[in-house]
């Protein structure tokens, strides 16, 4: 497997000759919105940082909402979560995927905001969480404690961090998001060497929690 940060919340993930892209996002976050072919798509929340799938090319099956699916021997569960709650606005729904690749599992959390019960996890059924893509810079989404107290629940070997500050995203989202480097504290970790893909299996998948930072893909 391979996978591979575009920004933001935006991954592709290939194995078995399968590609998945999940919460592609326009210009209107970032003049370096990525022009990607995919034959799975999801969307965690109907927002322009996370649901522009005309920018995703193929023969396409979105995935926008909760269930369970099948696509090209790939096992998709969708969770039903939430934003944070601002001021007087309600929770916002939001879409963590958990992709089933075989023997590794690969869970995407979108935009989370709110942490799900472990009730919610456990009645998932996708067993062990091999891989995780993790909200932490805060703002309407996980911030570094509740990153870590997410991780802590799903307990994955490869914890990959998304959606903090980051060059080339717009002045005014940039502003509502924390650097990584607030997580990678609260986690107890150095700063890791970036990597510009991570390629993994199920054999060379750390004993232990490890972070892995990704650089952003041109």
């Amino acid at each position: 497997m391979d996978i591979t940060w575009y920004g933001l919340s935006c991954f592709r993930i290939r194995e078995g000759g399968v590609t998945v892209i999940c919460d592609p996002y326009d210009k209107s976050v970032s003049g370096a919105a990525p022009k990607l072919r995919a034959d799975i798509v999801t969307t965690s929340h109907l927002r322009p940082g996370h649901s522009a799938i005309e920018r995703v090319t193929g023969e396409v099956k979105v995935l926008a909402g909760p269930g369970e699916y099948e696509v090209k021997n790939v096992f998709v569960s969708g969770l039903a979560t939430y934003h944070r709650k601002q001021k007087d606005s309600p929770l916002e729904r939001n879409i963590a995927f958990f992709f089933e690749f075989g023997d590794l599992t690969v869970g995407h959390l979108g935009d989370i905001g709110e942490i799900p019960l472990q009730s919610e996890i456990e009645d998932l059924n996708v067993g062990e969480v091999d891989i995780l893509l993790v909200p932490v810079g805060g703002g309407e989404t996980l911030d570094a404690t509740r990153a870590v107290e997410i991780i802590g629940l799903l307990e994955p070997r490869i914890v990959i961090p998304m959606h903090y500050q980051h060059p080339d995203l717009v002045p005014a989202l940039a502003a509502t998001l924390e650097p990584v480097e607030k997580f990678l504290k609260e986690f107890g970790v150095s700063v890791p060497e970036p990597l510009e893909m991570l390629k993994v299996s199920k054999s060379t998948l750390p004993e232990e929690t490890q972070v892995v930072l990704l650089t952003r893909a041109q």
